[in-house]
């Protein structure tokens, strides 16, 4: 097991994609002074009820490592953030968040590429592609839908789930896949049923 410092948050960070934040709250700058004098890694987890400032939030047990890339001052004390989703961990025991959240995790082993998956994952580029594609046409700040991917099949799966256009519960859920064809196949699935509710939230408009 692992002890990692943890960052709840009110997104899914999935491995392979980026994190921008802003850093405002005392008890998360502290925690950023001890990660970049160390392996520069902390522990990213969705909220399940409550919100991020304060504290006394619920949140999912499933989680992925992110590693810092940027770091620098802004104004007002603040500090923003890059950094990089890499492993994925279940969350074994939260500590009291002394002097801020953490936890000991397990990490959660990498999926496996097979040669089978081939034909799934450009049934599901396909599909991704083609929804930020029409989905630009209603929703600000999606991805382009020629977004260039990783070579990697594996890196590149977790890509496209992380660029498609839906909800965080969503991507939660995908990053609970346990193979790289349950990931891409419920990527594909998740975004067919995304595109298909767009006529009822824009009745007016055809898709």
């Amino acid at each position: 097991m692992d002890l990692l410092p943890m960052f709840p948050l009110g997104a899914a960070l999935l491995p392979g994609s980026p994190l921008l934040l802003q850093v405002f709250e005392p008890r998360y700058l502290a925690m950023m002074r001890d990660v970049v004098g160390g392996d520069r890694q902390f522990g990213v987890v969705l909220i399940e009820r409550g919100v991020e400032v304060g504290g006394g939030d619920q949140r999912f047990s499933i989680g992925t490592v992110a590693t810092i890339d940027q770091l620098r001052p802004m104004p007002g004390g603040r500090v923003g953030l890059l950094a990089r989703g890499g492993d994925r961990f279940e969350v074994v025991q939260w500590l009291p968040d002394d002097p801020y959240p953490r936890a000991e995790v397990r990490l959660v082993p990498t999926l496996e590429w097979s040669s089978e998956d081939a034909s799934r994952l450009t049934e599901a580029e396909h599909l991704v592609r083609r929804a930020l594609a029409v989905m630009s046409e209603y929703h600000e700040h999606l991805w382009p839908s020629d977004v260039e991917l990783s070579d990697d099949p594996v890196s590149r799966s977790w890509q496209l789930a992380g660029i498609a256009p839906l909800g965080t519960l969503d991507h939660q859920t995908l990053l609970r896949s346990a193979t790289v064809d349950e990931l891409l196949e419920s990527t594909a699935r998740l975004t067919t049923e995304a595109l298909d509710l767009l006529p009822m939230q824009f009745p007016d408009d055809p898709v």
